[in-house]
């Protein structure tokens, strides 16, 4: 691959990012960073090999660049960028909120964008990326995103109208397990288990779980029937999770994160 890659602003998800294209074949000669924190980018470039310039420097010589920055530090990094980034370079956002047509109106006409949604599991090679093509981004331009996410798990793609959606599911997904698996945890010291065993039971049976809805083909339905017997423990439990609304709960969580989504976009930061 002898094109160059620019990661602006490489924090976490940056680097996993970063880590998943060297392992994917990338050569760190052709992968540049950014850093806000001088120390930040001298860390960058011992641990991986890459080269860390500044944000105009990597406007001017990288391909693609793929911006990773806070939403509310995109305008400010899009006035920096402007004047030096090509209409030919791919623009890639991964930025919660923010629609390809913020980057369009930013950049020269004709500038491709795509958005991504990923989320923290990049960390461990297991993100759900969401990718949606701007006005000016073609099937290539959204393979080549794909290539660059799939180093760090899989990829989806979707009108941009359903990335607030996705947003709400994926991005912020891995949390609603986390708050879970917290609360399970808890419902294990009360009847009477260590906190350390009853993580492991907990996490083991979210691990075991999830690779049955992806490798199984059965619907979680036929999978939470196959665990509840007739007057057994399961349906007690289940019982009590719907007289105490966790399933409009989640349906009312999932929409207002969709709305914090939308207001982000619109700016209402």
């Amino acid at each position: 691959m002898t094109e160059k890659v620019a990661v602006l602003g490489t924090g976490k998800i940056g680097e996993a990012l970063l880590s998943g294209m060297i392992r994917g074949g990338w050569s760190p000669s052709d992968l540049l960073v950014t850093a806000r924190r001088p120390e930040r980018a001298e860390e960058l470039r011992s641990r991986h090999g890459v080269e860390a310039v500044s944000n105009t420097e990597a406007a001017k010589s990288a391909d693609t660049l793929i911006l990773t920055v806070k939403p509310q530090d995109m305008g400010t990094l899009l006035d920096e960028l402007a004047p030096h980034v090509p209409a030919d370079r791919l623009v890639i956002s991964g930025a919660a909120g923010i629609p390809t047509s913020f980057f369009e109106a930013r950049l020269a006409t004709g500038t491709p964008v795509v958005r991504v949604m990923t989320n923290t599991p990049a960390l461990v090679d297991e993100a759900m990326s969401v990718i949606s093509a701007g006005s000016h981004a073609t099937e290539e331009h959204l393979v080549h995103t794909e290539a660059i996410f799939g180093g760090v798990g899989k990829t989806l793609r979707v009108p941009e109208s359903q990335q607030d959606a996705a947003t709400a599911l994926s991005g912020s997904g891995p949390a609603y397990f986390y708050f879970l698996v917290e609360a399970m945890t808890d419902a294990g010291i009360l009847l009477g288990l260590p906190r350390d065993k009853a993580h492991d039971l907990i996490v083991q049976a979210a691990i075991g779980a999830a690779v049955m809805l992806r490798d199984s083909d059965q619907h979680p339905v036929k999978l939470r029937e196959a665990v509840t017997s007739p007057a057994g423990t399961t349906i007690n439990a289940i019982r009590e999770l719907e007289s105490h609304g966790v399933r409009a709960a989640l349906i009312a969580a999932l929409e207002a994160a969709r709305d914090r989504s939308r207001e982000l976009a619109s700016g209402n930061g």
